[in-house]
């Protein structure tokens, strides 16, 4: 598909209320409104296509750079464009998107390392959600020690850090706990220093995950699927 056609189908699969929604959380006012089941389905249509992934994200468009985000090729994204998708976010999907396909790429391990001790929101944010991706798909791609660097780096950050960046750190410190049995009693304590955190997610009436009982769950589900792999 080329650009016009994609742009054209978004346009057409937008609402007005799911736009409203989007304005709110920091889409901006270039956004159509289209859901994430639907551009889920485009994606499907559409499969792995760098150069419209840059075309789209050029267009400025909220939902193009969602879209983007989503049929990228992370052997194909340079870091050039990384950082300069990194720069451009101001929502939260776009945060998720771009961390996840740097997170797939040869330079993901750099770009966290460098990202997440910027003190802008966003570059903060999209370096920790680049950790969280590593760590779900990948759990050996940070050693032990590097994580307990990143524990201590959130105890002492988290407090006076930008909006977004908070619910990232605080998914980080759950991802270590879930993905690192081996550092999961540190991640509960790092959780219990912290204590609960407060982050405005706009109009929606969400809160940030408890980091304590999030890693606990995740320990127990860990715990079943071992017992089902094994019997």
């Amino acid at each position: 598909m080329d650009l016009a056609t994609v742009m054209s189908q978004l346009e057409s699969l937008g609402k007005e209320e799911t736009a409203q929604a989007y304005k709110s959380q920091g889409a901006g006012s270039n956004v159509f409104g289209v859901a994430p089941a639907a551009l889920k389905r485009l994606t499907k249509k559409i499969g792995m296509d760098h150069d419209l992934a840059v075309e789209l994200w050029d267009s400025g468009n909220a939902d193009a750079r969602t879209l983007a985000t989503m049929v990228a090729d992370p052997d194909e994204l340079t870091p050039t464009q990384a950082t300069q998708w990194m720069k451009d976010v101001t929502f939260a999907p776009h945060e998720e998107g771009v961390a996840a396909v740097v997170a797939a790429s040869s330079f993901g391990l750099s770009k966290m390392r460098q990202w997440r001790k910027q003190k802008s929101e966003y570059a903060r944010t999209t370096g920790y959600a680049i950790l969280n991706c590593l760590l779900e798909d990948d759990p050996d791609s940070i050693e032990e020690a590097e994580c307990l660097r990143i524990l201590k780096d959130i105890i002492v950050e988290l407090p006076r850090s930008p909006n977004r960046a908070r619910h990232a750190m605080v998914m980080s410190v759950i991802a270590i706990g879930s993905h690192k049995p081996e550092l999961r009693d540190e991640a509960i304590e790092a959780g219990e220093e912290i204590g609960e955190v407060e982050v405005d997610y706009g109009d929606s009436s969400g809160k940030a995950p408890r980091i304590v009982p999030s890693i606990k769950r995740a320990a127990r589900r860990s715990t079943r699927n071992a017992s089902v792999r094994s019997a």
